[in-house]
């Protein structure tokens, strides 16, 4: 069982810590045992106001740090030295330097101020909320801030953006740590997406299309049960009755990229099912994705994750397959 603290100061939003521990709880291993152990700790145990109207109690401190596989730090509305002047105070300080070298770190929100002034980001791309950008740019110009995207992932630290894009943060998290079954078993209980890439916008226009206006919905639906054979844009606005520039630009308002890349998304996801659930040859993986054949499959893959199709199964499935 990974053990996971989650910190918390004064002014922490209740969804946040909430989504935390209701994602990583839901996540089962096919005996039905938790995978997750999730502690919430303080700079001093005790009461802890939020930004609602009612505190919470938290009944462990910082010595939680000290021997979690993963430490997740909260935002705060309560603006400390942090975010006010960029640096650590001396408890958040004390509190940090408790977590053991090795330990996998990562914000939600402006979590990631507290993460900067500790000198984990520096030199690394990382995230916040994009409400939040100008003024970390200004306290942390040694980090490549990317003010766009909804989560980044530098391996041994990450951060995210607002608090809804902390869920996507947890699914990848115990994605990368489980699987794409866990994950999206995780995702199907909380009733939420199993999957939005964090490249993708943290925020678009027109969230919701206005009522007089057609969804792209349809089409998305229609071309997830068709993804094994090339489609086209002119078959994506068909299923909308849209021509292809209205239905293109209809699909970057409601899901913040482009179709082309939406789909390619798609496919990654249902080879990544595949390998994991399945002891199909990575030929008929490709195929059943829609990337043809295997060496495509092998460069989205590659692309996308970093490993090959052999790599990514052995590694949730312990089989060997020829790449």
């Amino acid at each position: 069982m990974s053990r996971i603290a989650v910190l918390v100061r004064h002014g922490v939003m209740p969804m946040e810590l909430g989504l935390v521990h209701q994602l990583f709880g839901r996540a089962l291993a096919p005996t039905g045992e938790p995978l997750y152990e999730v502690r919430t700790c303080a700079l001093t145990p005790g009461e802890v106001r939020t930004d609602a109207d009612f505190p919470i109690h938290v009944a462990h401190g910082p010595e939680a740090l000290a021997d979690a596989d993963t430490v997740i730090v909260l935002a705060t509305h309560e603006h400390d030295e942090t975010e006010t002047e960029g640096r650590l105070g001396p408890e958040l300080a004390a509190a940090l330097a408790k977590i053991r070298r090795g330990t996998r770190i990562a914000s939600i929100c402006t979590g990631a101020f507290v993460l900067a002034a500790a000198g984990l980001l520096d030199g690394r791309r990382a995230t916040t909320h994009w409400m939040s950008s100008d003024r970390f740019r200004e306290f942390f110009p040694e980090v490549q801030l990317e003010p766009d995207v909804l989560y980044v992932d530098e391996g041994d630290v990450l951060t995210s953006a607002g608090e809804a894009s902390g869920i996507d943060l947890c699914l990848h998290m115990i994605r990368c740590d489980h699987g794409a079954a866990v994950a999206n078993e995780v995702a199907r209980a909380t009733v939420v997406p199993p999957h939005r890439d964090g490249g993708q916008a943290q925020y678009v226009r027109r969230p919701v299309p206005e009522p007089q206006v057609s969804s792209t919905r349809r089409a998305r639906a229609w071309a997830l049960e068709h993804l094994d054979r090339p489609l086209t844009l002119r078959e994506l606005a068909a299923q909308e009755g849209m021509s292809v520039r209205t239905f293109t630009r209809r699909f970057r308002d409601e899901v913040g990229i482009s179709p082309l890349q939406w789909l390619t998304q798609q496919r990654i996801e249902r080879a990544r099912q595949l390998l994991e659930e399945t002891d199909l040859p990575v030929e008929r993986i490709a195929a059943d994705a829609g990337f043809g054949t295997a060496a495509s499959l092998r460069q989205h893959l590659n692309a996308a994750l970093g490993v090959s199709p052999s790599a990514y199964r052995n590694t949730f499935r312990g089989t060997p397959l020829a790449s």
